[in-house]
């Protein structure tokens, strides 16, 4: 429910607080820390076991949540929403482990499934809920709302989940284990990449900010890679299962995947709202169809992985439909005809073939890795899942920031113009106070920035599709 509970309130956020060109923040912020402490729970779950971690990341989820409501300013949101990510990411990728632990392969996509429908409930709830609550008591219950249901999920792993004991072992020693400065390097290098991403957008990619940054996070990468492959005792991420040739493919279908399915989703919201004028809760209707989509995938996807053992054409087959949803969706959005319905059919597509994907590559992982490296190789997919949400929604927030001041000095005449543009991009709410001529050439400007991003979106799904072809597969038993 949180991703598109929120993704439904962007626009309202960044129009309440006058700091729409800082809006994509507030899904980076949280994206930011997700990535980068989702691959420490894999560890970390070996170490403190499994329920621990879950209840941890709840709590912190919640907390950040509730930080999140309470924000005043931009700045204070981002922070909390990044405070949000560190539960998220131990949400996310525990829940996987857990179910990978006592759940036999064949049948482990049957469950991803399910555990989808569960997830395309929420989200089908959120969206819808999210614009809802922007039109009428205020986008701030987007995150206040999910606090109860954080505490419920507490209560309910607290008394109903029940796995093998965890050897004990004094605290100071399991903490020893852990890798901090991995994580450390890898939150550095993930906020200047981002940083700099965002900065070379909004301001100049001569900036010397802007530079200064990406050089940064090249440096902070090499760090991070000689902490993992080289210098960690018991590293999150380690050698034998980043350069794995048979779990290369997998990790990169992963990465450029929800690239292009994270990106494509911000900016339609972002399209409908802005072009097309809708409201919020509008928006979160027409994007319900694809997140059905995406489970419907999910489960289907399993499905045939039990009946047949198999998953690299079917890999091969559900990326084919996340790049034939993708050229619908940019197709419709004013390239080739004008249509809000052909947009809910490309998301339909789309997610059928992002969430069956993710599902099929995350067996192919699992079934490469072995049941000892399970829980590690199924942390750093979601290492690379993360990563690809933040690279994705960075650059085509990037893309987007970019184009439409470039689309805007082209168009508009006048004295006005850089007073125009910064307002622009600061808050939708302000293109009704334009005159009919501007307001026109505005909409125009982002029609074509949106239009530029989604090109963007359809060419990770490209990339996807490429990468899905050198999955290695290794059959399926029915233990």
């Amino acid at each position: 429910m949180d991703s598109t509970i929120v993704v439904a309130s962007y626009a309202s956020i960044g129009n309440e607080l006058k700091q729409l060109s800082k809006v994509s923040w507030v899904a980076t912020g949280y994206m930011l820390t997700l990535t980068s402490f989702q691959p420490l729970y894999g560890k970390l779950s070996d170490i403190f076991g499994r329920k621990s971690c879950l209840i941890m990341a709840y709590i912190i989820f919640g907390l950040g949540s509730l930080l999140c409501g309470l924000s005043r300013t931009m700045d204070q949101l981002i922070w909390a929403r990044a405070l949000a990510g560190i539960g998220g990411g131990g949400m996310s990728t525990v829940v996987s482990i857990i179910l990978s632990d006592i759940v036999p392969l064949r049948s482990r996509g049957v469950w991803q499934g399910v555990i989808n429908i569960v997830f395309a409930s929420g989200s089908s709830v959120g969206a819808p809920l999210g614009g809802f609550l922007a039109d009428t008591i205020g986008w701030r219950w987007a995150f206040l709302v999910q606090f109860p249901a954080v505490m419920l999920a507490i209560i309910s792993v607290s008394f109903a989940l029940d796995l093998p004991a965890v050897e004990k072992t004094d605290f100071k020693i399991k903490i020893k284990r852990v890798d901090f400065a991995g994580a450390a390097s890898l939150v550095t290098c993930i906020f200047f990449l981002l940083f700099g991403l965002d900065n070379g957008g909004n301001m100049s990619w001569t900036d010397e900010a802007t530079v200064g940054s990406l050089i940064a996070s090249a440096i902070t990468f090499f760090v991070f890679g000689a902490i993992e492959m080289e210098w960690a005792k018991e590293p999150f991420a380690p050698k034998r299962i980043v350069l794995n040739k048979s779990l290369i493919a997998s990790y990169l279908v992963n990465f450029f995947s929800v690239a292009s399915n994270l990106s494509m989703l911000f900016h339609v919201s972002l399209y409908l709202q802005a072009v097309k004028g809708l409201s919020p809760s509008r928006v979160g209707f027409w994007l319900v169809p694809g997140i059905i989509g995406g489970v419907t995938g999910s489960l289907g996807s399993g499905l045939i992985m039990k009946a047949t053992g198999k998953y690299y054409w079917l890999t091969v087959l559900e990326y084919m439909l996340l790049v034939g949803g993708s050229i619908t969706i940019v197709s419709s959005a004013g390239i080739v005809i004008n249509s809000v319905i052909a947009i809910s059919i490309g998301l339909v597509v789309s997610g059928l073939g992002n969430g069956g994907g993710i599902t099929s590559s995350l067996i192919s992982l699992i079934s490469n890795g072995g049941q000892k490296d399970q829980a590690i190789a199924t942390a750093v997919s979601y290492l690379f899942r993360s990563l690809g949400s933040v690279v994705g929604l960075s650059i085509g927030s990037t893309i987007l920031q970019d184009v439409l001041r470039s689309v805007l000095r082209q168009r508009l005449t006048g004295q006005d113009i850089n007073e125009i543009v910064r307002r622009v991009r600061e808050s939708l709410d302000y293109l009704n106070e334009l005159d009919h001529a501007t307001r026109t050439i505005v909409l125009g400007a982002y029609e074509v920035a949106i239009q530029k991003t989604m090109w963007f979106s359809f060419s990770m799904g490209i990339c996807a599709l490429v990468a899905s072809f050198f999955i290695n597969e290794v059959p399926l038993n029915r233990r």
